[in-house]
């Protein structure tokens, strides 16, 4: 999965006037227009890759020691596969070898879900304060399981959205 983000990422970096980088899925929900969307991320100084520390065995319980010593637990991330980053932000990932590498030996042989460890992890390595450790879209992962609640359109409606930015509370 790692391999297909970073070849879907290195296609798009070879048109020089791609200066942001967003990946999706279909159950990521855009809370505001293209317009606003572009504007505020073609103003932003951040990225949007959630990467956050939390026990448990969907989490720190995944990592693996093999990942030492160029990981360490302290080190280790979790968050979605999906992503928003500058320019700069993504040759630099396109760049990285030896984190990478660790995580294809490491995970090669065991479910390790790098899509949900890898760029997180990376991002808190390299990335500091760049990140800002959160997603610019909405994903409802309140029905439980492995993939996030998907909505027909008959469900998208002005209320929804008016919803969804209540609960989490957004301004852009």
């Amino acid at each position: 999965m790692i391999e297909a983000e970073l070849r879907l990422l290195a296609n798009a970096l070879q048109d020089v006037s791609n200066q942001r980088f967003v990946l999706l899925s279909e159950t990521c929900i855009p809370l505001f227009n293209f317009s606003t969307i572009y504007s505020y991320l073609i103003n932003s100084t951040q990225s949007y890759v959630q990467a956050y520390d939390k026990s448990g065995p969907a989490a720190r319980g995944r990592y693996k020691h093999r990942l030492g010593p160029n990981i360490t637990l302290h080190d280790w991330r979790k968050g979605s596969q999906w992503f928003e980053m500058d320019r700069e932000l993504a040759i630099k990932v396109m760049s990285d070898q030896r984190y990478f590498l660790s995580f294809k030996g490491a995970c090669l042989k065991s479910a390790c879900y790098a899509d949900e460890h890898y760029l997180p992890t990376w991002m808190n390595m390299n990335a500091g304060q760049r990140n800002s450790n959160r997603s610019i879209t909405w994903v409802n992962w309140s029905k439980g399981g492995c993939h996030p609640a998907k909505y027909d359109r008959i469900h998208i409606t002005a209320e929804f959205f008016e919803e969804v930015k209540e609960l989490e509370d957004l301004s852009l």
